[in-house]
């Protein structure tokens, strides 16, 4: 299951944030040694402050498994504010139908379920979810950096990046951004892959008194 968890319900879905923001520190802080902020074992930087769209796929016993962030480009961006570099002679994008995707997050059991091509079901899980997302908020795509090897496991899946410029050397990874198409074919491809049977997302919904 994937929970969407907007601005309005970060304080009371708290432990499940928790949970997400320590899972980055083990998957980029420990596993993959960028140079992130972490305190408590735990990963934030600035763009969490913006009030982001987080969606977190936890296990059937409610283990936060995966997490990605979402922010709208028409406002502070990773692509447009810490790797420009990536953009080439292109400009940042900049439109109410995109958003920026980032903290792309995965960390499983060596016995989690898999799906088409090795990959992890969880994965196509969170995929899915992001396209849900972008289908239900009417956009076109959804910008994102990430890694060379990611670009390849996005490939696999049937959801190949859409380049905006040639991978630059970051620290110690070989990043890239690009563009990932919301449309309902995307979706159909992602969910025959990774074997879903239908919509991942879950959303709460805010209780009003009579």
């Amino acid at each position: 299951m994937i929970q969407l968890i907007a601005e309005p319900f970060h304080g009371a879905f708290s432990q499940t944030l928790a949970a997400m923001h320590r899972l980055r520190h083990r998957v980029f802080k420990q596993r993959l040694d960028w140079s992130v902020h972490s305190s408590g074992e735990m990963e934030t930087d600035e763009f969490d402050a913006l009030g982001p769209v987080y969606l977190v796929q936890t296990s059937v016993e409610g283990l936060v498994q995966g997490s990605v962030r979402l922010l709208p480009t028409t406002g502070p961006t990773m692509i447009r504010d810490t790797f420009s570099v990536l953009l080439g002679k292109c400009p940042a994008p900049s439109d109410p139908h995109v958003w920026e995707s980032s903290r792309f997050a995965v960390d499983l059991p060596s016995d989690a379920p898999k799906a088409a091509h090795g990959l992890a079901r969880a994965t196509y899980e969170l995929f899915a979810g992001m396209i849900e997302f972008g289908l239900s908020r009417q956009l076109t795509s959804i910008v994102t950096v990430t890694d060379v090897r990611m670009e390849r496991i996005l490939r696999r899946a049937g959801w190949p990046l859409r380049r905006i410029a040639s991978p630059c050397e970051i620290g110690n990874t070989l990043a890239v951004a690009g563009h990932l198409e919301i449309t309902l074919n995307a979706l159909d491809r992602i969910r025959a892959a990774g074997g879903l049977a239908g919509p991942v997302l879950w959303t709460p919904v805010l209780s009003h008194a009579a």
